[in-house]
């Protein structure tokens, strides 16, 4: 869908290079501009001294990416840059604005040399205020800034982390999203434009919905422990063999006849106790004790043909290890092959949306360090002698 989009990467660690990987999945080219040291997700497992072989953190977001080595900093190196900048649809990065403008890299100096450039910049906290220029992982900016993680803690609860990456993709979704609409507007107006995304922002669109009741109310109520939950009937609940289920209700009550009857319990309806939602909220620890009990004496094959049977909307809980080997998953498209560069191809996760018919999928293996320096340059325009000057110098490699 995106041949012909030509991107330039100026990106570590994850939010930005996962916006990268979708477009590249997509069929954007995109070119990754890399230090001598490379992008730190290369050594994740090293730093973890931990010597898995293999990097599918690296490889996830940077799979069918060029990679080029230029040191910025040195007048050839960044002149370099420019010279593929100029060529480049969307420069991405997520370099700290203050590095950037001590380059020359800088959004306002880069828009009046190349005026239909989209200078797309993904930050911790955003572009302006007094935290503009911090450093922000999403464990700090997405998850425990923006209340992510009290929201998600059980009242009471110590903090606890967020998994690898996931405020991070979050932010890639929104960055492949606002890129692609300012393609939409130059496509309109032929002008570029700057396209701002953020870690502390894509939290709060994250939990829009709190969000938008404690801006509205100035108050959200708190996650809770399953006996006291605010909806007694949207919990989970454990099967006789072990396993656990999620039930959703739909919303208004009209479920509660449907788990009722699932249940194996259908009198509960009748029970003032229970009849309305205030009621059952009030009454949460003993519905929750009865629903435990009546769940609790079927297995899963057992509790999932009653929930089918009584329209009720559930899901098994599931590890990673589950999902991987879910048939619906990869009916849906969940998995995709990945070319490893050596013949061969390697199970990894898609892109989060489908385009039937397309080539959505997997474009090559992540790249080598500096793999693509020669052949990049040389498509850029630059003759054998002078990319022998730029590595000889260390400007490139």
């Amino acid at each position: 869908m995106l041949e012909g989009l030509k991107v330039v990467e100026l990106a570590t660690y994850i939010a930005a290079p996962g916006a990268g990987g979708i477009l590249a999945d997509w069929g954007a080219e995109v070119i990754k501009i890399e230090s001598s040291a490379g992008d730190p997700m290369r050594h994740f497992f090293a730093n973890l001294g931990d010597s898995s072989q293999g990097n599918p953190v690296f490889e996830f977001d940077n799979r069918g990416k060029r990679s080029i080595v230029l040191d910025i900093t040195r007048p050839e190196g960044r002149d370099a840059a420019l010279r593929l900048i100029g060529e480049a649809d969307v420069l991405l990065t997520n370099v700290r604005a203050a590095a950037l403008k001590r380059a020359g890299l800088d959004f306002e100096t880069l828009h009046a040399r190349f005026p239909k450039l989209i200078y797309a910049i993904v930050t911790g906290f955003g572009l302006q205020g007094p935290d503009a220029d911090k450093p922000g992982f999403d464990i700090a900016a997405f998850w425990a800034r923006t209340g992510v993680a009290s929201l998600t803690a059980p009242k009471g609860a110590e903090p606890f982390p967020i998994r690898t990456g996931m405020g991070d993709h979050t932010c890639s979704l929104a960055t492949v999203s606002a890129i692609l609409a300012a393609v939409v507007e130059r496509g309109r107006t032929g002008v570029g434009r700057l396209v701002e995304t953020s870690l502390i922002r894509s939290g709060v669109h994250a939990i829009g919905t709190d969000m938008a009741i404690q801006l509205r109310f100035g108050k959200i109520a708190s996650t809770r422990p399953r006996e006291n939950a605010v909806d007694p009937l949207s919990n989970f609940f454990k099967t006789a063999d072990g396993r656990w289920i999620c039930i959703v209700p739909r919303g208004g009550g009209a479920d509660w006849p449907n788990i009722a009857q699932a249940a194996g319990l259908p009198e509960l309806v009748k029970d003032p106790r229970f009849a309305k939602g205030r009621e059952r909220r009030a009454n949460g620890p003993a519905l929750v004790g009865l629903l435990d009990a009546a769940f609790g004496a079927m297995t899963l094959e057992e509790a999932g043909k009653t929930l089918d049977g009584c329209d009720v909307t559930w899901s098994l809980v599931q590890t990673p290890a589950e999902m991987a080997a879910d048939p619906q998953a990869q009916a849906a498209g969940c998995f995709v092959d990945t070319p490893d560069g050596a013949g061969g191809f390697y199970r990894a996760p898609a892109s989060p949306a489908r385009f039937p018919g397309a080539d959505d999928g997997p474009k090559g293996p992540a790249p080598e360090l500096g793999q693509h320096t020669r052949e990049v340059l040389a498509a850029a325009g630059f003759g054998e002698a002078e990319i022998d000057a730029l590595i000889s110098s260390g400007a490139a490699a």
